[in-house]
């Protein structure tokens, strides 16, 4: 069995240990689907490059379809990532978004989803990066799985250290505001991985589409933690 199927098979066969990310009401809460391919061609280079005129638009576009939150990104190809030069490298732009962002408000609190500990966190610190960054590390039987948040509040690194113990539904952190969540509207980068190569306190959130096969392997969908009714997400 594959480390997907493994997974599958765990949230399957051990539902009473699968708690929230956010939280949200199932089947009330409603969530906007918004697409930043090059399909979208309302919000303009410009605009993203402007955190405030971005910021205001995720804003205008939750509040005109009357959802709470955003939501989208698993293995989007995105445009927007031009907005900083974080993103380009000399081989192939990095595009590929590799996790699920959820845009809503500075401070919506941020929940552990499975239990496990602290492996690692940092503030990455730069234009268009994570900011306060945590990374969990779950032992799901013989699963190890990883799992990612960016754009925290710096407030949310407090107290942390590498092997501290969390519960599932613990409460691990918060929603940033551009001014410290590396210049982007207010949203978690939520993201899942098998093998983080290595790395601490952050991992990479956005790869080259030419990559993405290979991506997939170690990086799941997070819409299976996540669990959100598609009947409640606007498109």
């Amino acid at each position: 069995m594959d480390r997907h199927a493994q997974l599958a098979a765990y949230l399957k066969n051990n539902p009473d240990k699968v708690n929230k990310v956010i939280d949200f009401h199932p089947g009330l809460t409603r969530f906007y689907a918004f697409d930043f391919t090059s399909a979208n061609t309302e919000l303009t280079p410009a605009d993203v490059a402007d955190t405030d005129k971005f910021t205001h638009w995720v804003e205008d576009k939750l509040r005109g379809h009357d959802c709470e939150f955003g939501i989208g990104g698993y293995m989007e190809h995105r445009t927007l990532y031009g907005r900083s030069p974080l993103f380009d490298t000399d081989e192939e732009l990095r595009r590929l978004h590799l996790g699920v962002d959820i845009w809503g408000s500075a401070g919506t609190a941020v929940y552990a989803p499975l239990a496990g500990q602290v492996h690692s966190f940092q503030d990455n610190h730069h234009f268009g990066d994570y900011g306060p960054t945590i990374i969990l590390e779950h032992h799901l039987d013989d699963l190890m799985l990883y799992s990612l948040y960016g754009h925290l509040t710096r407030e949310s690194l407090n107290g942390l250290h590498e092997g501290k113990a969390v519960e599932a539904d613990e409460k691990i952190g918060a929603f940033g505001d551009a001014d410290e969540n590396g210049s982007w509207p207010p949203h978690l980068h939520f993201q899942l991985m098998f093998d983080l190569q290595g790395k601490r306190g952050d991992y990479p959130g956005v790869g080259r589409f030419s990559e993405k096969e290979l991506l997939m392997h170690n990086i799941p969908d997070p819409a299976v933690i996540l669990q959100i009714p598609d009947a409640t997400i606007v498109r």
